[in-house]
């Protein structure tokens, strides 16, 4: 299947024909990373299991006790031992759900902080079953961004260049960390960058790879924990430090 991108501006609600929404989605595994998100996670996996029977959450070294909160609202939860970073918690997470007996067709990260919405994730799963894309990113821009804070839309909006000129996919928003992934691209995409750097890693496997991908507006809600909780500007120039290193060891 060939790599090609097209854009969506409004996201297709399930089909009531097809069933209860926690029927269409039974095939479907959430991965949530997270790291010191006991303030928010019970509320966060309680959300998620209204539409997803099934999360996988990865404490990535967690200080506080939402592993014990996680499991308790009814995720499946692995642990590492110490912070690995993002990009190893969504891996670990993706082994994990691809290792379970239930053979999920289906695959969606989704953030702990509590940005991202389901009626988000549920359209964007009933968008790769119509459209039988490999892969579905959510973008913040493909209406309006002003929910972005400028500072941060500063930011994506030059990772949006970089990864434009190192992968060639032309898409709005390259950190979004809304996706969803086809069992195809899920056994595809294997994480070598730790840290945020996965996201531009991700787009560069689909590139790659020639996954097919469509990208579909979502909206991503900013409260002052999220806010909190988000990457600064000197996480932005590990993240293209962190690219580098890794073009060149590809290159060797």
């Amino acid at each position: 299947m060939s790599s090609t991108t097209r854009t969506l501006l409004e996201l297709p609600t399930a089909d009531p024909s097809e069933g209860s929404t926690a029927a269409v989605l039974s095939d479907t595994c959430v991965i949530i990373p997270m790291l010191n998100e006991a303030a928010v996670i019970t509320d966060v996996i309680r959300r998620v299991r209204e539409a997803f029977p099934h999360v996988v959450c990865v404490d990535d070294g967690s200080t506080d006790n939402c592993a014990e909160l996680a499991g308790a609202a009814g995720a499946t939860v692995v642990r590492h031992a110490v912070n690995l970073g993002q990009g190893a918690a969504l891996q670990t997470g993706i082994d994990l759900a691809l290792a379970l007996p239930h053979s999920f067709a289906y695959f969606v990260t989704f953030d702990a902080d509590g940005q991202h919405r389901i009626e988000d994730a549920a359209a964007m799963v009933t968008q790769a079953r119509h459209e039988r894309v490999d892969v579905v990113l959510g973008s913040r821009f493909l209406r309006s961004g002003r929910q972005v804070p400028r500072s941060r839309r500063l930011l994506l909006r030059g990772a949006v260049m970089f990864s434009r000129m190192t992968t060639g996919l032309a898409l709005t928003d390259a950190h979004n960390g809304l996706r969803v992934l086809t069992r195809r691209a899920a056994v595809t995409i294997e994480l070598r960058l730790s840290g945020m750097a996965h996201a531009s890693e991700i787009l560069g496997v689909i590139a790659k790879q020639k996954l097919s991908y469509i990208e579909v507006p979502i909206e991503v809600v900013y409260t002052d924990y999220s806010r909190a909780k988000g990457q600064s500007s000197i996480n932005a120039v590990n993240i293209v430090f962190d690219l580098m290193v890794n073009r060149l060891r590809v290159a060797r």
